[in-house]
Protein backbone atom coordinates (compact mmCIF):
# COMPACT_ATOMS: atom_id res chain seq x y z
CA UNK A 1 0.00 0.00 0.00
CA UNK A 2 1.54 3.45 -1.07
CA UNK A 3 1.73 6.27 0.72
CA UNK A 4 -1.45 7.99 0.36
CA UNK A 5 -3.60 4.99 0.66
CA UNK A 6 -2.65 4.65 4.50
CA UNK A 7 -3.07 8.53 4.88
CA UNK A 8 -6.82 7.92 3.61
CA UNK A 9 -7.19 5.34 5.85
CA UNK A 10 -6.46 7.28 9.08
CA UNK A 11 -8.23 10.08 8.13
CA UNK A 12 -11.29 8.14 7.67
CA UNK A 13 -10.63 6.66 11.41
CA UNK A 14 -10.04 9.90 12.86
CA UNK A 15 -13.45 10.79 11.41
CA UNK A 16 -15.28 7.69 12.72
CA UNK A 17 -14.07 8.48 16.41
CA UNK A 18 -14.46 11.82 15.96
CA UNK A 19 -18.78 11.00 15.44
CA UNK A 20 -18.95 8.18 18.22
CA UNK A 21 -17.88 11.03 20.28
CA UNK A 22 -20.13 13.62 18.99
CA UNK A 23 -22.63 11.43 19.67
CA UNK A 24 -22.04 10.33 22.93
CA UNK A 25 -21.41 13.77 24.04
CA UNK A 26 -24.95 15.13 22.37
CA UNK A 27 -26.98 12.18 23.45
CA UNK A 28 -30.00 13.27 25.83
CA UNK A 29 -30.36 11.17 28.67
CA UNK A 30 -34.04 9.78 29.48
CA UNK A 31 -35.31 10.80 32.51
CA UNK A 32 -35.54 8.74 36.01
CA UNK A 33 -39.17 7.41 36.63
CA UNK A 34 -39.51 7.87 40.62
CA UNK A 35 -40.18 5.15 42.79
CA UNK A 36 -42.93 6.07 45.03
CA UNK A 37 -42.74 5.16 48.69
CA UNK A 38 -44.65 1.90 49.97
CA UNK A 39 -48.38 2.28 51.13
CA UNK A 40 -48.75 0.61 54.38
CA UNK A 41 -51.90 -0.37 56.61
CA UNK A 42 -51.67 -0.21 60.59
CA UNK A 43 -53.05 -1.73 63.20
CA UNK A 44 -53.01 -1.20 67.17
CA UNK A 45 -51.93 -3.84 69.58
CA UNK A 46 -54.91 -5.63 70.90
CA UNK A 47 -55.70 -7.68 74.06
CA UNK A 48 -56.24 -11.49 73.60
CA UNK A 49 -56.16 -15.04 74.75
CA UNK A 50 -53.80 -18.02 72.81
CA UNK A 51 -55.07 -21.67 73.21
CA UNK A 52 -52.79 -23.92 71.81
CA UNK A 53 -54.47 -28.03 71.46
CA UNK A 54 -52.35 -31.03 71.24
CA UNK A 55 -53.83 -33.78 69.42
CA UNK A 56 -54.01 -37.07 71.33
CA UNK A 57 -55.04 -40.73 71.41
CA UNK A 58 -57.01 -42.23 74.10
CA UNK A 59 -58.33 -45.09 75.56
CA UNK A 60 -61.67 -45.37 76.84
CA UNK A 61 -62.34 -46.72 80.28
CA UNK A 62 -65.03 -47.42 82.78
CA UNK A 63 -64.95 -44.80 85.74
CA UNK A 64 -64.74 -47.45 88.42
CA UNK A 65 -63.52 -50.97 87.95
CA UNK A 66 -63.29 -53.77 90.68
CA UNK A 67 -61.65 -57.05 89.97
CA UNK A 68 -62.93 -59.44 92.01
CA UNK A 69 -60.87 -62.52 93.53
CA UNK A 70 -62.36 -65.35 94.85
CA UNK A 71 -61.32 -65.38 98.79
CA UNK A 72 -62.12 -69.35 98.94
CA UNK A 73 -60.43 -72.35 97.34
CA UNK A 74 -62.28 -75.43 96.05
CA UNK A 75 -64.83 -76.83 93.44
CA UNK A 76 -67.54 -74.12 91.76
CA UNK A 77 -70.51 -75.62 92.20
CA UNK A 78 -72.95 -73.05 91.26
CA UNK A 79 -72.85 -69.85 88.69
CA UNK A 80 -75.60 -67.09 88.85
CA UNK A 81 -74.06 -64.97 86.05
CA UNK A 82 -72.60 -64.57 82.48
CA UNK A 83 -70.06 -62.15 80.92
CA UNK A 84 -72.07 -58.71 79.68
CA UNK A 85 -74.41 -59.71 82.39
CA UNK A 86 -75.42 -56.00 84.38
CA UNK A 87 -75.21 -57.16 88.01
CA UNK A 88 -76.30 -55.09 91.55
CA UNK A 89 -74.21 -54.61 94.78
CA UNK A 90 -74.11 -57.89 96.57
CA UNK A 91 -75.88 -59.83 94.19
CA UNK A 92 -74.82 -63.35 93.82
CA UNK A 93 -71.82 -64.43 91.20
CA UNK A 94 -70.60 -68.03 91.88
CA UNK A 95 -70.72 -70.16 94.78
CA UNK A 96 -67.87 -73.14 95.87
CA UNK A 97 -67.58 -76.09 97.95
CA UNK A 98 -65.76 -74.74 100.05
CA UNK A 99 -64.20 -77.69 103.05
CA UNK A 100 -63.16 -74.63 105.09
CA UNK A 101 -66.70 -74.26 105.43
CA UNK A 102 -67.43 -77.33 107.05
CA UNK A 103 -65.06 -77.38 109.73
CA UNK A 104 -66.09 -74.12 110.64
CA UNK A 105 -69.40 -75.35 111.44
CA UNK A 106 -67.97 -78.06 113.37
CA UNK A 107 -66.26 -75.89 115.51
CA UNK A 108 -68.81 -73.44 116.03
CA UNK A 109 -71.72 -75.85 117.03
CA UNK A 110 -69.31 -77.52 119.59
CA UNK A 111 -68.05 -74.33 121.08
CA UNK A 112 -72.00 -73.48 121.23
CA UNK A 113 -72.33 -76.65 122.89
CA UNK A 114 -70.18 -75.52 125.59
CA UNK A 115 -71.53 -71.96 126.15
CA UNK A 116 -75.04 -73.29 126.32
CA UNK A 117 -73.63 -75.78 129.14
CA UNK A 118 -71.88 -73.30 130.97
CA UNK A 119 -75.50 -71.08 130.68
CA UNK A 120 -76.84 -73.88 131.71
CA UNK A 121 -74.13 -74.74 135.23
CA UNK A 122 -74.44 -71.23 135.64
CA UNK A 123 -78.21 -70.85 136.70
CA UNK A 124 -78.01 -73.85 138.92
CA UNK A 125 -74.63 -72.13 140.62
CA UNK A 126 -77.11 -69.13 140.85
CA UNK A 127 -78.93 -70.55 142.52
CA UNK A 128 -76.75 -72.42 145.09
CA UNK A 129 -75.22 -68.96 145.65
CA UNK A 130 -78.03 -67.11 146.22
CA UNK A 131 -79.24 -70.11 149.25
CA UNK A 132 -75.47 -69.75 150.42
CA UNK A 133 -74.85 -73.41 149.52
CA UNK A 134 -71.57 -72.32 147.84
CA UNK A 135 -68.67 -69.49 148.20
CA UNK A 136 -68.15 -66.57 146.19
CA UNK A 137 -65.58 -67.60 144.70
CA UNK A 138 -67.28 -70.76 143.68
CA UNK A 139 -69.73 -68.49 141.88
CA UNK A 140 -67.33 -66.51 140.48
CA UNK A 141 -65.63 -69.39 138.60
CA UNK A 142 -68.34 -70.11 137.30
CA UNK A 143 -69.22 -66.38 136.08
CA UNK A 144 -65.84 -66.71 134.27
CA UNK A 145 -66.60 -70.06 132.97
CA UNK A 146 -69.34 -68.84 130.74
CA UNK A 147 -67.84 -65.43 130.16
CA UNK A 148 -65.00 -68.13 128.24
CA UNK A 149 -67.26 -70.51 126.81
CA UNK A 150 -68.93 -67.43 124.69
CA UNK A 151 -65.60 -65.94 123.44
CA UNK A 152 -65.12 -69.16 122.56
CA UNK A 153 -68.43 -69.20 120.48
CA UNK A 154 -68.17 -65.54 118.80
CA UNK A 155 -64.62 -66.54 117.62
CA UNK A 156 -66.07 -69.86 116.18
CA UNK A 157 -69.27 -68.42 114.68
CA UNK A 158 -67.28 -65.68 112.85
CA UNK A 159 -64.75 -67.93 111.41
CA UNK A 160 -67.79 -69.81 110.06
CA UNK A 161 -69.31 -66.49 108.84
CA UNK A 162 -65.99 -65.68 106.99
CA UNK A 163 -65.70 -69.20 105.84
CA UNK A 164 -69.18 -68.92 104.50
CA UNK A 165 -68.63 -65.61 102.57
CA UNK A 166 -65.54 -66.62 101.10
CA UNK A 167 -68.03 -69.61 99.57
CA UNK A 168 -70.23 -67.10 97.52
CA UNK A 169 -68.66 -64.66 95.64
CA UNK A 170 -70.76 -61.59 95.21
CA UNK A 171 -70.09 -58.30 93.15
CA UNK A 172 -69.29 -55.74 95.59
CA UNK A 173 -70.28 -52.65 93.38
CA UNK A 174 -73.02 -52.48 90.67
CA UNK A 175 -71.94 -52.35 86.96
CA UNK A 176 -71.22 -54.37 83.66
CA UNK A 177 -69.74 -57.80 84.28
CA UNK A 178 -66.97 -57.08 81.81
CA UNK A 179 -65.02 -60.55 81.98
CA UNK A 180 -66.13 -63.56 83.46
CA UNK A 181 -64.96 -67.04 82.94
CA UNK A 182 -66.14 -69.43 85.66
CA UNK A 183 -68.00 -72.52 84.74
CA UNK A 184 -69.23 -75.35 86.96
CA UNK A 185 -66.57 -77.67 88.28
CA UNK A 186 -63.98 -75.33 88.11
CA UNK A 187 -61.12 -75.30 90.76
CA UNK A 188 -61.07 -72.00 91.93
CA UNK A 189 -58.12 -71.12 94.40
CA UNK A 190 -57.65 -68.69 97.22
CA UNK A 191 -56.93 -65.53 95.24
CA UNK A 192 -58.12 -66.32 92.05
CA UNK A 193 -59.40 -63.51 89.48
CA UNK A 194 -62.73 -64.51 88.92
CA UNK A 195 -64.35 -61.03 87.32
CA UNK A 196 -64.14 -57.67 86.23
CA UNK A 197 -66.81 -55.47 87.02
CA UNK A 198 -67.40 -51.96 85.77
CA UNK A 199 -69.18 -49.36 87.66
CA UNK A 200 -72.23 -48.26 85.67
CA UNK A 201 -72.63 -44.56 84.15
CA UNK A 202 -69.87 -42.26 83.73
CA UNK A 203 -66.74 -43.54 81.86
CA UNK A 204 -63.10 -41.87 81.65
CA UNK A 205 -60.59 -41.46 79.15
CA UNK A 206 -56.71 -42.47 79.67
CA UNK A 207 -54.01 -41.24 77.75
CA UNK A 208 -50.41 -40.35 77.76
CA UNK A 209 -48.63 -36.99 76.95
CA UNK A 210 -44.80 -35.62 76.73
CA UNK A 211 -43.23 -33.50 79.67
CA UNK A 212 -43.79 -30.43 77.40
CA UNK A 213 -47.62 -30.98 77.55
CA UNK A 214 -47.67 -32.35 80.95
CA UNK A 215 -46.48 -29.33 82.45
CA UNK A 216 -49.51 -27.20 80.28
CA UNK A 217 -52.00 -29.50 81.64
CA UNK A 218 -53.96 -28.95 85.30
CA UNK A 219 -56.67 -30.84 86.88
CA UNK A 220 -60.08 -29.19 85.83
CA UNK A 221 -59.13 -28.26 82.51
CA UNK A 222 -61.40 -29.47 79.51
CA UNK A 223 -61.07 -31.63 76.97
CA UNK A 224 -62.95 -33.12 73.56
CA UNK A 225 -63.02 -36.38 72.44
CA UNK A 226 -64.36 -37.45 68.96
CA UNK A 227 -65.33 -40.90 67.48
CA UNK A 228 -66.86 -41.73 64.60
CA UNK A 229 -68.16 -37.83 64.08
CA UNK A 230 -69.35 -36.92 67.39
CA UNK A 231 -67.70 -35.16 70.10
CA UNK A 232 -67.79 -35.49 73.71
CA UNK A 233 -66.47 -32.82 76.55
CA UNK A 234 -64.59 -34.00 79.62
CA UNK A 235 -62.20 -32.82 82.41
CA UNK A 236 -58.78 -33.72 83.38
CA UNK A 237 -59.11 -35.52 86.85
CA UNK A 238 -55.27 -37.01 87.07
CA UNK A 239 -52.10 -35.71 86.15
CA UNK A 240 -49.35 -38.38 86.62
CA UNK A 241 -45.70 -36.89 87.80
CA UNK A 242 -44.33 -40.09 87.42
CA UNK A 243 -42.48 -40.55 83.79
CA UNK A 244 -43.58 -44.57 82.20
CA UNK A 245 -40.05 -46.17 82.28
CA UNK A 246 -40.84 -47.61 78.95
CA UNK A 247 -42.90 -44.81 76.58
CA UNK A 248 -40.97 -42.30 78.09
CA UNK A 249 -44.73 -40.51 78.82
CA UNK A 250 -46.93 -39.44 81.77
CA UNK A 251 -50.25 -41.16 82.17
CA UNK A 252 -53.45 -38.68 82.47
CA UNK A 253 -56.73 -39.16 82.84
CA UNK A 254 -60.24 -37.79 82.68
CA UNK A 255 -64.28 -37.71 82.79
CA UNK A 256 -66.24 -38.10 80.27
CA UNK A 257 -69.71 -36.50 80.14
CA UNK A 258 -72.71 -38.32 78.62
CA UNK A 259 -70.31 -41.11 76.96
CA UNK A 260 -72.82 -44.23 77.36
CA UNK A 261 -72.21 -44.99 73.57
CA UNK A 262 -68.38 -45.34 73.81
CA UNK A 263 -67.14 -49.10 74.88
CA UNK A 264 -64.90 -49.62 76.79
CA UNK A 265 -61.45 -50.32 75.46
CA UNK A 266 -62.39 -48.27 72.61
CA UNK A 267 -59.57 -46.08 70.75
CA UNK A 268 -60.75 -42.19 70.37
CA UNK A 269 -58.83 -39.03 69.34
CA UNK A 270 -58.79 -36.10 72.07
CA UNK A 271 -57.58 -33.01 72.34
CA UNK A 272 -56.31 -31.12 75.12
CA UNK A 273 -55.29 -27.10 75.49
CA UNK A 274 -51.40 -27.70 76.37
CA UNK A 275 -50.57 -24.36 76.70
CA UNK A 276 -52.62 -21.03 77.29
CA UNK A 277 -51.44 -16.84 77.33
CA UNK A 278 -54.89 -15.44 78.92
CA UNK A 279 -55.25 -11.06 78.38
CA UNK A 280 -51.77 -10.85 76.71
CA UNK A 281 -50.63 -8.00 73.94
CA UNK A 282 -51.23 -9.86 70.78
CA UNK A 283 -50.30 -9.02 67.11
CA UNK A 284 -51.10 -10.61 63.60
CA UNK A 285 -48.61 -13.03 63.31
CA UNK A 286 -47.76 -11.95 59.62
CA UNK A 287 -46.02 -8.96 60.29
CA UNK A 288 -43.48 -10.30 62.41
CA UNK A 289 -40.10 -11.21 60.87
CA UNK A 290 -37.23 -12.30 62.64
CA UNK A 291 -33.09 -11.50 62.38
CA UNK A 292 -30.86 -13.90 63.53
CA UNK A 293 -33.44 -15.79 65.20
CA UNK A 294 -34.92 -12.64 67.38
CA UNK A 295 -38.62 -11.34 66.27
CA UNK A 296 -39.11 -7.77 65.57
CA UNK A 297 -41.83 -5.71 63.46
CA UNK A 298 -42.28 -2.69 62.21
CA UNK A 299 -44.07 0.63 63.53
CA UNK A 300 -45.43 3.45 61.93
CA UNK A 301 -44.15 7.00 62.80
CA UNK A 302 -47.31 9.46 61.95
CA UNK A 303 -44.99 12.25 62.72
CA UNK A 304 -42.05 11.63 61.09
CA UNK A 305 -44.13 9.75 58.07
CA UNK A 306 -41.56 6.75 58.60
CA UNK A 307 -41.26 3.13 59.32
CA UNK A 308 -39.78 2.54 62.29
CA UNK A 309 -38.21 -1.28 63.13
CA UNK A 310 -38.78 -2.69 66.75
CA UNK A 311 -37.29 -5.68 68.47
CA UNK A 312 -39.76 -7.85 70.47
CA UNK A 313 -39.70 -10.50 72.73
CA UNK A 314 -42.47 -13.02 71.64
CA UNK A 315 -44.74 -15.34 73.84
CA UNK A 316 -47.05 -18.16 72.80
CA UNK A 317 -48.13 -18.29 68.95
CA UNK A 318 -50.81 -19.30 67.15
CA UNK A 319 -52.01 -19.51 63.26
CA UNK A 320 -52.93 -16.20 63.69
CA UNK A 321 -51.65 -14.25 66.30
CA UNK A 322 -48.05 -13.56 68.56
CA UNK A 323 -48.30 -13.10 72.24
CA UNK A 324 -46.11 -9.92 73.14
CA UNK A 325 -43.78 -9.78 76.13
CA UNK A 326 -41.89 -7.03 75.80
CA UNK A 327 -41.32 -4.13 73.33
CA UNK A 328 -44.57 -2.49 72.38
CA UNK A 329 -47.27 -0.66 73.56
CA UNK A 330 -50.85 -0.65 72.66
CA UNK A 331 -50.45 2.80 71.33
CA UNK A 332 -47.85 1.52 68.89
CA UNK A 333 -49.33 1.32 65.18
CA UNK A 334 -48.34 -1.95 63.53
CA UNK A 335 -47.48 -2.10 60.19
CA UNK A 336 -49.19 -5.12 58.86
CA UNK A 337 -48.43 -5.24 55.09
CA UNK A 338 -45.59 -6.49 54.40
CA UNK A 339 -43.09 -4.97 51.79
CA UNK A 340 -39.40 -5.55 51.09
CA UNK A 341 -39.42 -1.60 51.11
CA UNK A 342 -39.69 -1.25 54.80
CA UNK A 343 -36.05 -0.46 56.74
CA UNK A 344 -35.40 1.55 59.81
CA UNK A 345 -36.44 5.16 58.82
CA UNK A 346 -37.89 3.94 55.60
CA UNK A 347 -40.53 6.47 54.24
CA UNK A 348 -43.57 5.25 54.24
CA UNK A 349 -47.81 6.04 52.96
CA UNK A 350 -50.63 5.36 55.10
CA UNK A 351 -53.35 3.70 53.31
CA UNK A 352 -56.72 5.63 52.80
CA UNK A 353 -58.85 2.99 54.67
CA UNK A 354 -56.46 2.72 57.61
CA UNK A 355 -56.50 6.43 58.59
CA UNK A 356 -60.12 6.09 58.23
CA UNK A 357 -59.96 3.49 61.01
CA UNK A 358 -57.70 5.46 63.33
Amino acid sequence: MNKLGKIAIGIIAVGALGAVVFMRINKKEEPMEAVPDPTVQVENPKTGTIILSTDLTGTVEPSDVVYVVSKGAGEVLEVFVKQGDVVQKDQKLFRIDNKQLDAAKIQMDTAKVSLDDAQTNLNRMKVLYESGDISAQSYEQVVNGVSMARLQYDAAKLSYDIQAENSVVTAPISGLLESFDVEVHDMMGSGSMAAIISGEGSKSISFAVSERVMKGLHTGDPLTVEKNGTEYTGTITEIGTMVDQQSGLFKVKASLEEADALATGTVVKLYVESQKAENVMTVPVDCVSYSNGDAYVFTYDADAGVAHKIPIENGLISSEVMEVKSGLSFDDQIITTWSNELYEGAPVNLAEETTANQ
